[in-house]
Parts: structure tokens; sequence; C-alpha cells
């Protein structure tokens, strides 16, 4: 009579095996250069004056680790202050040993507003229903919580209208757990010059409206206004302090004025998104590649593929139509980018390999793919691409006071 086969292994019978104590690196990486990042918020210095220099470090530092970056920019005294959008980014920061003021760019909603007390951000108030909330959770927490008030001088977004500003400047000085330390606009078109005549007159609506409310009750001692394309392009007037985001991760929020031998801006990008090379093939003339088979082999080459897709960031716009670095040459990206994966064309003649690095997004020799490139041929914007760099990228941060890895 045969054998039964040999029972498959249990747990019973195999032990288990002890959990790994390492994490698998990414494929892929974003190297960030603090050093950038404080250089480029000198040139934002020289541009402010006097005044101070407050740096957006929202939606993680525009991708490039808010944390790191926050620290690096405390360190070498390179802004006087953060901002941020959600109350988390700011409790991020407070706990990370970051003691900067941090500014909360639009109001929290009631049920943050205890957090964000607590851990000492700067309020946005826009009315007197958000005053009466602030003031209340300060009084909770015992302290008086400084607060800034949003004017909206033609942005639509947030913010009382200018000639209201005066009413509730007057409700934060009645209220007895709140201090008014600020007053801010936003400038949705400052950073091209057919928007100029728009922003001068946001501008003087803005300095009128508070003009107004100081001659009432005194100077208020934080009034801002510019964002990078102000910074760079507008008289700052009778403010004391900008806010600096794009611009100091080394992009001119006009494209166009960032090009050619005398850019507007001297500031350089401060990240650098790396691959590898995983798999080299050599395709006959006709032959397909990707979903939907949308591009067709013209001749026979070498086509690889790199680690890196959609859900690294790496937009599907850029199907048949990115770039990447590999040797030194920039190669097209060919077929549909894919969730994990793009495909590249490197020619009939090369010598790459697997492992051979690949860049994504910086510089290889004397070939630089910006994230203005990028967003160019997607219809949208460097700030976008930047921060749409998904955290399955690793990140690694440079040119600091120290080396960062991932997680510090």
């Amino acid at each position: 009579m045969p054998q039964s086969p040999d029972p498959l292994p249990t747990s019973a019978t195999t032990p288990p095996r002890p959990p790994s104590t390492a994490r698998c690196p990414s494929p892929s990486r974003l190297t960030v250069d603090l050093a950038a990042i404080v250089a480029n918020l000198r040139v934002v210095r020289d541009r402010a004056g006097a005044r101070q220099v407050l740096f957006a470090v929202k939606a993680d530092a525009y991708g490039h680790g808010a944390v790191a970056v926050a620290r690096e920019v405390q360190r070498a005294g390179a802004a006087d202050w953060l901002a941020v959008a959600t109350v988390a980014e700011g409790q991020e920061l407070v706990e990370a040993g970051v003691t900067l003021p941090i500014l909360k760019l639009s109001p929290a909603a009631p049920q943050d507003l205890d957090a964000a007390v607590a851990c000492g951000l700067r309020l946005t108030v826009l009315d007197r229903e958000t005053v009466a909330e602030a003031d209340a959770a300060a009084g909770r927490a015992g302290v008086v919580s400084p607060v800034h008030i949003g004017v909206d001088t033609g942005m639509g977004r947030i913010g009382l209208p200018p000639e209201r500003l005066d009413e509730v400047a007057r409700a934060v000085d009645e209220a007895p757990h709140l201090h008014l330390e600020g007053v801010f606009t936003h400038l949705p078109i400052s950073d091209v010059p057919e928007g100029d005549a728009f922003t001068v007159a946001q501008i003087g609506r803005f300095l009128d409206a508070v003009g107004r409310t100081e001659k009432r009750r005194g100077p208020i001692p934080q009034v801002h206004m510019a964002n990078s394309g102000a910074i760079l392009g507008h008289d700052l007037g009778r403010t004391t302090m900008v806010r600096a985001g794009i611009v100091g991760y080394g992009y001119d929020p006009d494209p166009a004025r960032a090009v050619g031998p005398h850019p507007r801006a001297a500031v350089r990008p401060a990240l650098r998104w790396t691959s590898r090379v995983s798999f080299v093939k050599t395709v006959e003339k006709g032959t397909t590649i990707g979903y939907g088979r949308t591009w067709t082999a013209p001749r026979r080459t070498t086509i690889v593929t790199v680690p890196v897709g959609y859900a690294d960031g790496y937009p599907r716009l850029l199907s048949n139509r990115g770039r990447v670095v590999i040797g030194g040459l920039a190669c097209p990206v060919v077929g549909r980018v894919c969730m994990d994966q793009i495909m590249v064309d490197v020619g009939p003649q090369t010598s790459v390999a697997v492992g051979d690095e690949v860049v994504v997004l910086g510089r290889q020799g004397d070939v630089e793919i910006t994230a203005d490139e990028l967003a160019g041929l997607t219809g949208t914007i460097s700030y976008e691409i930047t921060c749409g760099i998904s955290k399955r990228v690793d990140r690694t941060w440079i040119g600091g006071s120290r080396a960062v890895p991932e997680g510090a």
C-alpha cells in the first residue's frame, strides 16, 4: 500500500521565525539638501530687509520633511516663524522640539482648539464667533493665546472683509484670554506680471484697513501679506513680516522667471529623487510597451524598468511624456506610468545595467529635471509635484548640522 506524503510543516512543528527589526528600504529615495533651504531663506531675508521671515512647513514642508526642515531652519536662524495648515502638523513640530512660534494659517476647528492652545500654536481668527471660540479654549487652559486676524482682500478663500477688521480687532482686544499679535492677507496672483495691478490694489486695501485699526488701538506687532511671489516682485510696504513658501524650497512661483541666464531669484531646488534600474531588456521594432499598448518601439532598442510609479507620486500624466536621467543622459518614459513602475527607452546602444542610478527629479551630470518641468508637462505647479511624493519614498536629509536619517 503506498505511503501518504509527509504532512506540510505547521506552526506546531516549525518554530516561528523571529520578527525582523530592519525595514527594507524603498526602491527610490528623496535626498533633501537642508543647506539649500537655509541658503534660499537667506535670499528671502535679503529681500525682506528688517522684516521677520515666516517659513511655511505645511504639507510636510512641501514634501521635504517638516520635522527635519524645521529643526535645521531653527538651528541656522534662517526663519523667525513657521506656518502650518493643521493642528496635527503643529503638534508634530512641537513634539519634535521645535520652539519657533508656529502660526496655523486658518481657524482651528472647535474640537481641535484645546489641542492647539495646549501646544502653543498661534491661532487664526476671522470673526466674532472664532474669536469667542479661541478665547474660551485659552480660558480653559488658563493662558493668554496670541491670535492673528485673516483678512480677505481678493483671494476669496477665508478671511473677513477689510472694512470689518477694526470690529474684529476690537473683539480680540476685549477678549480676556487673547492677545492680538498679527493681521494678514493673502495675494492670489502676486507671482505673475499680469496680476500686478490687482495685487497692488489688494495691498492698498489691506494696509488701509490695518492703518485705520492701528490708529484706534495702536500698533499690531505682526502685519504680513507677502507670499513668495510678492517677496520676489512687489513693494512690501508697511509690513513687519514676510511668508516664504515655495521659494524656500528652491522654486520661483513663476516658472517663466526662473529660466534663462538671469533668473529672478538665486535659489536652488533642495530635493533630489532617485531610483535604480530594476530590469533591462532588448525589444524589437514594433514591440508595444505598457498598459493599453500606447507606445510602439520604432526600432530595435533597450527598455529598462524603474521601480517608481504613480503610487510614489510620479504623475500618470507623464506617460509617454516624462523623462529621467540615466548615465548622464535624458531618456524618455515610454508607455503608461504604472502604479509602481515606469519603463524607459535608453536606446539601442547602451551599457545601462540593473542597479544603475536613475534620477527622477534633480541633477545628474549636466542634465537636470525640475519640478517645474514635470509640472509643465502635467498642467500643474511645482508645489503639487513635491507635495505629491508619497511616504513610500524614503527620505534622507543632508547638508545641515548633521545627516538626518528617515524618522529622525
